[in-house]
């Protein structure tokens, strides 16, 4: 129990220390350089199978210029977290809320994070899943490290050296038994208006012996975070998907946001499964087109704009998730 509660309290740390198997935890570090030119995600994590042969470290890379993936596998015994922290290491490679540190055939070099933009923590609402995250039987939790962070360092990729210094960050994490069975998910913080970010993420959600669609949905504007979340009472008003295009409409009590996402090539990431391991299951785009509107009930405009270098996936059987 007092593992429990120090960890909830802790999102953005390792849980796994005592955790049996099935259970996954990763992270995910997005990048992208001054120029937007280049980007990647780069998702470190463990998975520990029922099957011990499915049982593995990792860290995937996936490239926004060519959407290709790479998936270096290390043994268990290669993956070391602390337990007070977030501060992980997978190999020869390191991460933190405040640096990466990488050293991999396709992509190395060391990376320094600025101005990092947390989800707070309370004990009344543990971060970005709120008091759903003091629910011991989730199938899947999610953290968020940072909503927005400066990049200061250079990364080698193959054959060419890209310096990141002045290029926007963003980093989330899940952890849990196993992703859930869909989802719709976006993530964007290339506005016009530098720190502003949008997180935002409608899922289907076990709950003893029904499911629901939730949703956790976060924009950092003008150094404040409004929140959209199915915790905090706020209502859903539109989920439609168009092909390619996903549409979200929310509003809690004093505001309103209408989210456009338009996704662009993908690369197939590998996810956690509870008895098959880590299967190719997610679509990701990093060159994903959102567009924002966000107004007042009163239906006053405060800010719209709309953000390239934008991450999207679009998974599973989204009909539990969509209101026409």
């Amino acid at each position: 129990m007092y593992t429990f509660i120090r960890t909830t309290l802790q999102p953005t740390a390792y849980h796994g220390h005592k955790q049996s198997p099935p259970f996954f935890e990763g992270w995910y570090f997005k990048l992208v350089d001054a120029t937007a030119q280049y980007s990647w995600a780069v998702i470190p994590g463990i998975y520990k199978g029922v099957d011990p042969a499915h049982s593995q470290a990792f860290v995937m890379v996936l490239d926004g210029r060519t959407h290709a993936v790479t998936t270096h596998r290390f043994p268990v015994s290669a993956f070391r977290a602390a337990t007070d922290a977030f501060l992980i290491q997978v190999g020869g490679n390191l991460f933190s809320a405040e640096s990466v540190s990488l050293n991999l055939p396709t992509l190395s070099g060391h990376l320094r994070f600025h101005n990092v933009t947390s989800w707070p923590v309370t004990l009344r609402s543990p971060g970005i899943m709120g008091w759903y995250a003091w629910m011991p039987f989730m199938e899947c939790y999610h953290g968020l490290v940072s909503l927005d962070h400066g990049i200061e360092g250079v990364l080698s990729a193959e054959s060419d050296t890209v310096d990141m210094t002045g290029g926007r960050g963003y980093t989330e994490k899940d952890w849990g038994r196993s992703f859930p069975q869909t989802w719709i998910w976006t993530q964007a913080n290339h506005f016009d208006q530098a720190g502003t970010s949008l997180t935002a993420s409608v899922a289907r959600i076990p709950w003893i012996g029904y499911d629901f669609p939730g949703f956790i949905i976060g924009l950092w504007h003008d150094g404040v975070l409004h929140r959209f979340t199915t915790y905090n009472r706020s209502q859903l008003e539109r989920v439609a998907l168009n092909g390619d295009q996903a549409e979200i409409v929310v509003c809690n009590r004093t505001h309103r946001l209408a989210i456009t996402a338009q996704r662009g090539a993908t690369g197939l990431l590998p996810a956690p499964t509870p008895d098959r391991g880590m299967v190719p299951r997610v679509n990701e785009s990093l060159n994903a087109t959102v567009a924002i509107q966000f107004s007042r009930r009163s239906g006053e405009l405060i800010f719209a704009s709309q953000s390239a270098n934008a991450g999207l996936e679009i998974e599973g059987d989204t009909t539990i998730l969509l209101t026409d």
